[in-house]
C-alpha cells in the first residue's frame, strides 16, 4: 500500500461483501469444522509437525486523521478547518507545529465531512437503519491465543471507524477491563446481576404457576430480589474512548460458574443460554450501540455459553502451530456437543407439544490466525487454511515489536503514539490490525446487507 492510498477498511461495498458471504451457520456447522480439524490433526501428526489511575486516550495528528480516519487529503482538511472556524481547530505543541485533535473532535469532524463532503466517500461507516447492533464473541478455550488482544483491537478499530461500541468482559481475569481502564469493585457491576435478574424473572413466573396449582413457591433469596432492580445501564461504565463503553469483570464474576447451575437445578425451565440476549434486548442496548464485543473466558463454562449464544458473529483466534490447531479443533467439537445437546433437550419437549423446534444459528463463524510469524509459520498456516477453508479468515495477523510493547503497557496498538517510534514503524505495526479489521468489517457489512435485503423482502 502506498503512503497516499486509503486503508483497506474504506470503500468496502456492502453488495460485494454480501457476494463473499456464505449462508448462516447452524450447530451442525461446528461438527463439520471439528471434523476438518480432526482430519488435519491426524494428517499433520503423520508429517511430524507437532509442537491507578484513570486512563486518557491520546490525541491524533492531522497526518493520522487524514491517513487513517477521514479519507481526505491533508491540504483539503486544513482548508475546511480554515473555512469553518466553528469546527475543532486542534492544538499545536509548538508554534507552527502539527495540529492534534481528541477523538471526540475527530468524530465531530467526521460528521461534518459526512454532511458536507463528497457522497462517494465513506466518511461514516455503513450501518443499515432499523437493524439492531451485532454481537461479536471472541472465544477459544486455549489461553494465549490473542483472544483478548484481538477483541480489544477490533473494538478500538470499530470506534476509530465511527461505530458506537459496547465491550462486555465475561472473563473473571478482567484483562479486557484493564485495557479499557475499568473499575469494578465487585460482581454487582459485572454481568452477574443481569443474569441473576433473568433467572429471577423466570422463577417469579414458575412461582405463579406453583401458586395456581396450590403449591408453595420457592422464596427469592436476597441476591435475586436485588437483581430485579438492576438494569444494563446500571453496570455500563464509560471508558477513555468517547464511543466505547464497558461492562467490566473481576474475580468475583467467577462465582457465576457455581451459582448458575444451582439456579438451573431449581428451575429446569430457565433458558440460561438466552439470558444475556434477552436482557440486552429488553433494556434497549442493541438499539443504542452499533457493535457489542464479548470477551469470553478461556473455558467453555456457563459465561462462555451465554456469550456464544448471544453472539451473531463468532471469532476464534488461534496461533499457526499444531498444538493450537489441535486445541481449536477440540473447541469446535465441544461447541457442537454442547449446543447440540441443548437443542436436543429443548426439542424433545417441543416435538411432544407440537411446537416449533429451536436451533442455534450464527451469522458467521471465523477462525483468525494471530501472532503470526511468516518466516517460521507459513507452511503450517497454509495447511491450516487448507483444512479449514472459508472458516479460516485468509488474513494472518502478524506479531510485531510494536504489538509487544503495546501489550506490555496494557494498551492497544491504536493507543500508542507514533512519536514514541517513528511513522514508518507505527504504520507497519498497526497495518496488521487494520487488515484484521478490514476482514472483519467486510464480514459485518455483508451480514448487515443480507439482513437489510431480507427485511425489505419480508416487508413487500
Amino acid at each position: 500500500m502506498s503512503s497516499d492510498s486509503l486503508p483497506p477498511y474504506f470503500n468496502i461495498s456492502p453488495d460485494e461483501a454480501l457476494s463473499q458471504l456464505e449462508p448462516p451457520m447452524g450447530t451442525n456447522g461446528f461438527e463439520a469444522i471439528a471434523q476438518a480439524c480432526q482430519q488435519g490433526r491426524t494428517d499433520l501428526t503423520g508429517r511430524g509437525l507437532s509442537e491507578g489511575g484513570g486512563k486518557m486516550l491520546r490525541q491524533f495528528s492531522t497526518w493520522e486523521i487524514t491517513k487513517y480516519l477521514i479519507p481526505v487529503a491533508p491540504a483539503h482538511f486544513r482548508r475546511v478547518l480554515r473555512s469553518n472556524p466553528d469546527l475543532p481547530q486542534g492544538r499545536s505543541e509548538t508554534d507552527g507545529g502539527a495540529k492534534w485533535f481528541t477523538l471526540d473532535e475527530v468524530l465531530r469532524l467526521r460528521a461534518h465531512f459526512a454532511a458536507e463532503g463528497s457522497k462517494s466517500k465513506d466518511y461514516l461507516p455503513y450501518r443499515p437503519k432499523g437493524q439492531p447492533a451485532k454481537i461479536v464473541a471472541v472465544a477459544n478455550f486455549k489461553g494465549g491465543v490473542g483472544k483478548t488482544s484481538t477483541c480489544a483491537h477490533l473494538a478500538m478499530s470499530a470506534a476509530l471507524d465511527g461505530y458506537k461500541v459496547l465491550v462486555i468482559d465475561l472473563d473473571s481475569q478482567g484483562s479486557m477491563t484493564s485495557i479499557f481502564g475499568g473499575k469494578v469493585e465487585d460482581e454487582w457491576t459485572t454481568v452477574f446481576p443481569l443474569l441473576a435478574r433473568h433467572y429471577a424473572t423466570t422463577l417469579q413466573a414458575d412461582n405463579q404457576r406453583r401458586l395456581d396449582r396450590g403449591e408453595a413457591p420457592i422464596a427469592l433469596e436476597e441476591t435475586l430480589s436485588e437483581a430485579l432492580d438492576v438494569k444494563t445501564k446500571d453496570v455500563i461504565q464509560s471508558t477513555h474512548w468517547p464511543n466505547i463503553d464497558l461492562i467490566g469483570a473481576q474475580l468475583n464474576l467467577y462465582w457465576s460458574e457455581f451459582q448458575i447451575p444451582v439456579w438451573r437445578m431449581q428451575s429446569r425451565g430457565w433458558k440460561l443460554w438466552d439470558a444475556l440476549t434477552d436482557v440486552l434486548e429488553a433494556d434497549g442496548v442493541l438499539d443504542e450501540y452499533d457493535l457489542v464485543f464479548l470477551d469470553t473466558p478461556p473455558a467453555l463454562g456457563y459465561l462462555t455459553i451465554n456469550g456464544l449464544s448471544a453472539a451473531d458473529i463468532l471469532l476464534v483466534p488461534l496461533g499457526a502451530s499444531f498444538l493450537e490447531f489441535d486445541s481449536t479443533g477440540r473447541f469446535f467439537d465441544m461447541l457442537h456437543s454442547t449446543f447440540h445437546s441443548i437443542e436436543e433437550g429443548e426439542n424433545v419437549a417441543a416435538r411432544a407439544l407440537g411446537r416449533p423446534e429451536m436451533a442455534f444459528e450464527w451469522d458467521a463463524v471465523r477462525a483468525v490466525i494471530t501472532r503470526y510469524d511468516g518466516a517460521q509459520q507459513a507452511e503450517m498456516a497454509g495447511l491450516i487454511q487448507a483444512y479449514l477453508g472459508r472458516t479460516l479468515q485468509p488474513y494472518r495477523q502478524d506479531f510485531t515489536a510494536l504489538i509487544g510493547q503495546a501489550g506490555e503497557s496494557v494498551n492497544g496498538i491504536y493507543e500508542a503514539d507514533y512519536r514514541d517510534f517513528n511513522r514508518e514503524t507505527y504504520a507497519r505495526g498497526r497495518a496488521t490490525f487494520d487488515e484484521t479489521y478490514a476482514a472483519f468489517k467486510t464480514l459485518l457489512l455483508g451480514i448487515w446487507r443480507r439482513d437489510e435485503l431480507e427485511t425489505a423482502k419480508a416487508a413487500e
